[in-house]
């Protein structure tokens, strides 16, 4: 199994061949948990690095993202009886009254590319919506998006649907978007804000390396 090829495959977004690759390392009995660390993990690792890096952008992310998730696609089914276990479990969406998707899209699948569990749960999403779905799945994250000034606020009511309902202390809820700042996740009592999809994906990796080991 060639890892570099399906390494470079993933990092420059061809899905055919990223598909191609995977499908013969299982016919050549690669095991299935390094096909997704060493051959797709690890090269969005390498794309995340590059975007902090500013040597790429949004488009190339997105492509890699869309060929990793390809690869994974084709994999997943065998996970359960290859011993693969989530990084961790999040649910992500947009909040209500937004209906973009670009950005949660992209750290979604970036975190699935860090080896998390993650449920999108889609736009314009009701407050009780998040509650509902973490505690149905046993969320350890819940990411919040807003695209817009105008549905920032909605991020706080989530945060206080959370306390509400008397659940707040069991999540690390994370939120980000183009108008969200850090001072802003600190006023509506965020665990966590980032400024775009790789930061995310590498906090949210790192928040739940320290859950474990705590």
């Amino acid at each position: 199994m060639d890892f570099e090829a399906l390494s470079t495959a993933v990092q420059k977004g061809k899905v055919k061949d990223v598909k191609n690759i995977v499908n013969q390392a299982l016919e050549e009995n690669v095991p299935v948990k390094e096909i997704l660390e060493d051959g797709l993990i690890a090269p969005m690792g390498i794309v995340g690095e590059n975007f902090s890096a500013n040597k790429i952008f949004v488009p190339e992310m997105l492509m890699a993202a869309r060929a990793m998730s390809a690869g994974v696609k084709i994999i997943e089914p065998l996970f359960s009886e290859s011993g693969i276990e989530p990084v961790g479990t999040v649910v992500i969406g947009t909040v209500k009254g937004d209906l973009h998707d670009i950005g949660k899209n992209l750290v979604a699948m970036m975190m699935r590319g860090a080896g998390l569990d993650v449920y999108d749960i889609g736009i314009d999403v009701p407050d009780e919506k998040f509650v509902e779905k973490a505690e149905e799945v046993g969320a350890d994250i819940v990411c919040l998006s807003a695209l817009l000034t105008t549905t920032m606020p909605a991020i706080g009511d989530v945060i206080k649907e959370f306390e509400r309902q008397g659940v707040r202390d069991k999540y690390h809820i994370m939120i980000g978007g183009a108008p969200v700042s850090q001072s802003f996740a600190d006023e509506v009592r965020a665990d966590c804000y980032t400024p775009d999809a790789s930061a995310a994906a590498e906090h949210a990796k790192e928040f739940m390396n320290n859950k474990k080991a705590s």
